[in-house]
């Protein structure tokens, strides 16, 4: 079986995103998407949320039950990876992304030679969307139900709420 991991922080996810798991689904019979818990950083929505919506997002996506699945992990990602005897899946929607995935790629590979990272490029539609600017969207009022699944724009409406 040809597994993936498809790791990130996920807050919040996107529909872009969504667009990755689904193009990955045609390659890799499961993949994982792993929603990383790093202490260092201060998400707007927490792991369990996030583990949440992207539960939600995918099943309403209509993703194939059991072969997209949702985890969590801290520390290295080629440890999540290995976990699930996996390749990594990352997605792409501009040359700066590249710049950036490709150096991640080559410290993991490092790290873990027996480890591939494989590139997806993010459908045009999604190509202008980010967790951090649908962050930032949100924050100010504005609309982002076409950027982000539904249960993700009901997540950040409410700890925006809690936030004011």
């Amino acid at each position: 079986m040809k597994v993936a991991v498809y790791p990130g922080s996920f807050d919040p996810v996107t529909n872009g995103h969504l667009d990755i798991v689904a193009r990955a689904l045609t390659v890799f019979d499961r993949v994982v998407v792993a929603v990383l818990r790093n202490p260092r950083k201060a998400p707007l929505l927490d792991a369990p949320t996030r583990v949440r919506i992207l539960r939600e997002a995918l099943d309403d996506a209509g993703m194939p039950a059991g072969r997209a699945d949702v985890a969590t992990f801290d520390g290295l990602t080629v440890d999540a990876v290995r976990s699930h005897g996996a390749a990594i899946v990352r997605g792409l929607r501009a040359v700066s992304d590249f710049e950036a995935e490709l150096q991640l790629a080559h410290n993991n590979r490092k790290l873990a030679p027996d480890i591939d990272t494989v590139f997806f490029m993010t459908a045009l539609e999604h190509g202008y969307v980010s967790s951090t600017l649908v962050k930032e969207i949100a924050a100010f009022g504005g609309d982002v139900s076409e950027m982000v699944p539904s249960p993700a724009a009901a997540a950040l409406h409410a700890a925006l709420e809690g936030r004011r």
